[in-house]
């Protein structure tokens, strides 16, 4: 998503071992690149508005919006990796995943990210990786929009290998988030953004949207094929609701489906509609990735910023980058009480009184 009303997406016109070129070297750094890495020289974005007296609990208003990273062609997926203490983000049009730590700044960790270059011709608009988080396995599984499939790579080695590619022989649209269960079942979207023309691309095989879910022995679901954009989305610490945003000008919204023992869902009911954020008050994004907090809070990127919600759905508070800057999706990291944020085409920080 890029600056003003629009999507940067609406703008833009089993395991098989797959062998990369990581990239270990530090990037250059230059110009507005080095402020980047020199993140601790106070360079800030943004405001944190607060909507309840609830979210004193959760951030406090006068926290700093902290930049750690900058030049991004679109930042995406952050990944706190815990076993190595590092950030690690996407950029899914670059075809790039970099990787940040306090010491060293920003670096490439795999390039490409996605689809091996060179890129067809016509076929994607983002081909690389999406979301990411950390599995079960210490790996890190990723959403790989040019590859199609869902990926995961040692953090260590960084070797890739796929861990599924299709339902019942149809190839995935572009896979673009995932979120773990704690039974080591991976829930995921599979919007068409990676593929140029979207719907209407030749290369499309599925004719709906999915959401899916990938048990630990390997079945496969589809949970959900009825949203038109679906994309970010994240479980509650109990189990028993997946949320699942839409990013669909046309329908703006989250979604919260009851799950049954078996972690597949049962009804769904609308959270929040983000027509009035996006239409009305032209604020910039759409409804995209999410994260949660051990107490239950969500912190989803909507119209406008990062929105706090509490376990009962009222909305607390809102993260906010510069006017028209969209904000795509968070993780928790460092010691638990750092939310990172991708940030169109920056990174940033907040630290937060909540544990994720």
């Amino acid at each position: 998503m890029t600056t003003g009303r629009m999507s940067r997406r609406e703008c833009l016109s089993a395991a098989v071992m797959v062998p990369i070129a990581a990239m270990t070297a530090t990037a250059t750094i230059t110009g507005s690149a080095q402020a980047a890495k020199n993140n601790m020289n106070g360079s800030t974005i943004g405001k944190i508005t607060k909507f309840s007296p609830r979210l004193d609990a959760i951030l406090d208003v006068s926290t700093p919006i902290e930049v750690i990273a900058s030049d991004i062609q679109w930042s995406e997926g952050p990944v706190w990796v815990k076993n190595g203490n590092f950030l690690l983000f996407s950029d899914p049009p670059a075809n790039i995943m970099r990787k940040w730590t306090p010491d060293a700044g920003v670096s490439i960790f795999l390039k490409p990210s996605g689809h091996a270059e060179p890129i067809p011709a016509g076929q994607f608009r983002e081909p690389g990786s999406n979301g990411m988080k950390v599995g079960p396995d210490g790996k890190v599984w990723f959403a790989d929009s040019g590859t199609r499939a869902i990926m995961k790579v040692d953090p260590v080695t960084r070797q890739r290998s796929v861990v599924v590619d299709n339902y019942k022989g149809k190839r995935f649209n572009s896979p673009n988030d995932l979120f773990f269960s704690k039974s080591g079942a991976v829930y995921f979207t599979d919007p068409p953004y990676g593929l140029t023309n979207l719907d209407e691309s030749d290369i499309k095989e599925m004719n709906y949207n999915g959401v899916f879910r990938l048990s630990p022995d390997g079945r496969l679901d589809l949970i959900e094929a009825g949203l038109s954009r679906p994309n970010g989305l994240a479980l509650s610490p109990d189990e028993t609701k997946l949320y699942v945003s839409n990013s669909d000008r046309a329908s703006p919204n989250i979604w919260v489906y009851s799950l049954d023992s078996n972690g597949l869902p049962t009804s769904r009911t609308l959270l929040r509609n983000f027509r009035k954020e996006y239409f009305d008050q032209g604020l910039a994004g759409l409804p995209d990735g999410m994260n949660i907090d051990k107490q239950g809070n969500l912190f989803a990127s909507a119209p406008g910023g990062i929105y706090i919600f509490a376990p009962d759905g009222e909305c607390l508070g809102l993260i906010s980058g510069n006017p028209g800057q969209p904000l795509s999706n968070c993780c928790f990291g460092e010691k638990g009480q750092t939310l990172f944020i991708s940030a169109s085409h920056n990174v940033v920080r907040v630290r937060t009184k909540t544990f994720g």
